[in-house]
């Protein structure tokens, strides 16, 4: 019983971290990229 609680709450938390992703993107924003490219160190 406490198993299937532990999972669905899981699957609650990683259903609402995939939305906010998929909503970030649709909106341009990106996980890897801030698009403030004078301050980024993984650019040139």
């Amino acid at each position: 019983m406490g198993t299937a609680i532990v999972l669905i709450l899981l699957l609650t938390a990683l259903f609402f971290i995939i939305r906010s992703m998929i909503k970030n993107k649709k909106k341009g924003k990106s996980l890897s990229c801030g698009g403030d490219c004078k301050n980024c160190r993984g650019c040139h």
